[in-house]
């Protein structure tokens, strides 16, 4: 059965972010539960800094942030929770940006497109077997394996475009 999910939509301004936040830090607890893990304090609050819009973050602006409430934060205890995350399916990391976003469907393991908007920075998530398919059909011609995938589409979302055509 193929697979074409629009994993995470852009999110329009007028979007209330709380449920997405509530909902991906009850989905984190539940995984930690399920898989004998431990979302530790940091862990969390990375997770929700993370979460806290639909744009990419970077590590240092976590850091940032959590040296604003812990003053002793320094970048190895971000990039640890980060990792954690990243293992755990819980967030991807945006290469081209070096920045993270929180995952769509943390609870089926995949390997996702991202479109990127220019303007805004938001960040819509698809997980398409098609592509990913096509994709490995193309590099098999070159004899190529690919053991990593993340295709990362950069343009502008239906908002901005709308914006600009004002």
């Amino acid at each position: 059965m193929s697979k074409n999910k629009l994993l995470s939509p852009f999110k329009p301004a007028s979007h209330k972010h709380q449920k997405c936040l509530q909902s991906a830090i009850s989905v984190a607890k539940k995984h930690c539960e399920v898989e004998g893990l431990r979302l530790t304090p940091i862990r969390q609050r990375v997770l929700e800094l993370v979460w806290q819009s639909h744009e990419p973050v970077k590590a240092y602006d976590i850091l940032d942030e959590l040296k604003r409430s812990k003053s002793s934060s320094a970048p190895p205890t971000v990039y640890r929770a980060l990792d954690f995350l990243l293992e755990e399916g819980l967030v991807h990391k945006i290469e081209s940006l070096n920045a993270y976003i929180g995952c769509g469907n943390p609870k089926d393991i995949h390997k996702g497109q991202f479109f990127i908007c220019h303007d805004c920075g938001s960040v819509a998530e698809l997980d398409d077997d098609e592509i990913r398919d096509l994709l490995q059909k193309k590099a098999k011609r070159f004899g190529f394996e690919i053991n990593d995938e993340m295709v990362e589409i950069k343009g502008y979302c239906l908002e901005c475009r709308e914006l600009k055509n004002k």
